[in-house]
């Protein structure tokens, strides 16, 4: 299991350049060409609901699948300065969530002052916490409470009910934390009945396969996770690896690449493309830039608008409502089967 960053190896998928120029020339099938045979080319947006903002790439882990390629040797930060521009462009929007990730958003030191003053806007607020940050160190062990105190809803990745499998992907002794992490939650009333505290899980393929049906992967990690464990969650979120950063790293070295490639294109589901995140959606990076969703981000895919507004300084929400979403061949990943969002299935 690494332990650095692709960035921190100096490889050349790190750069995001080169990771768009490999999807173009290796994939065969066009995405924009789908889009055009079901008339949704280009691809428009919806009215704003979810604001989601990237608050930094530093982590406690270095998960093999993470698109963000995010880990401890990641610097980047973003600064109060700049969460007083989201706080801003939030409250212009009308978005009625916010979803902070990173990263760990959590090791952000003015993750707790944003999420106090986001509460102030009356909004609903997402925290994608990867669980074993809560047990890492004693600063963090208050998190569960301060995330009831905010009524945060809080969504985390746990690969499988098992320590084999989920260390695999996301490093050792990650589950027996995560377990350790799942209970304090529950112990506020996180996953309860009738509580109020949201806690979604997202289950994310440990190789290069397509996840299998929601509804039947809740049902067994409910099952599982209770029977084993005491731990009780409200929902699972099964989410597609996409083909970028650290997991098309893994494709390509485990020459797994054209087949995982084929497998998404031949899955394509035109009611999933109609349904995609990024049209309902802004993602805004550690530095405060404009995307139109977390995987474009980390390709460096800014938005395109009618003219420049493609950082939260310039932000202009009638402007972002006139733009197409930009597209390239890693968005098969959102559009396979039953679809793939942050927020589990679209189709």
């Amino acid at each position: 299991m690494t332990t650095k960053s692709l960035q921190a190896l100096n490889h050349e998928l790190a750069s995001a350049k080169s990771q768009v120029e490999f999807l173009e020339i290796s994939t065969q099938i066009s995405f924009a060409e789908k889009l055009k045979a079901q008339n949704l080319f280009p691809l428009t947006v919806k009215p704003l609901d979810i604001f989601q903002i990237n608050v930094g790439k530093m982590c406690n882990q270095v998960c093999k699948h993470c698109h963000v390629d995010a880990g401890p040797d990641r610097k980047e930060i973003m600064t109060r300065e700049t969460m007083q521009l989201c706080l801003n462009a939030i409250e212009k929007s009308g978005a009625h969530t916010v979803d902070l990730t990173g990263g760990a958003p959590e090791m952000n030191p003015d993750f707790r002052w944003f999420v106090e003053e986001i509460s102030k806007l009356r909004k609903k607020i997402i925290v994608r916490c990867n669980l074993t940050i809560i047990v890492a160190n004693k600063k963090y062990n208050d998190l569960p409470d301060f995330f009831k105190l905010h009524k945060i809803e809080v969504v985390s990745s746990l690969p499988y009910f098992s320590s084999v499998k989920t260390d695999s992907q996301r490093g050792d002794g990650v589950f027996d934390k995560s377990i350790q992490a799942l209970k304090m939650l529950n112990e506020v009333g996180y996953g309860k009945d009738d509580s109020g505290l949201i806690l979604n899980l997202v289950y994310n393929p440990a190789g290069a396969f397509l996840p299998g049906d929601q509804a039947a992967l809740e049902r067994e990690f409910k099952n599982k996770l209770k029977t084993n464990f005491g731990v009780e969650f409200n929902n699972l979120f099964a989410i597609t690896n996409l083909p970028i950063s650290r997991f098309l790293e893994y494709l390509v070295r485990s020459e797994n690449y054209h087949s995982y490639m084929e497998k998404l294109i031949g899955a394509y589901n035109p009611i999933a493309a109609e349904n995609v995140m990024c049209r309902n959606t802004i993602s805004v990076s550690w530095d405060g830039y404009l995307y139109d969703c977390d995987f474009n981000q980390m390709l460096e895919l800014h938005v395109e608008t009618p003219k420049s507004n493609q950082h939260l300084s310039d932000f202009n929400l009638d402007i972002l409502n006139l733009r197409a979403i930009k597209i390239g061949q890693h968005c098969y990943g959102c559009t396979a089967g039953a679809g793939s969002s942050c927020g589990g299935t679209v189709a």
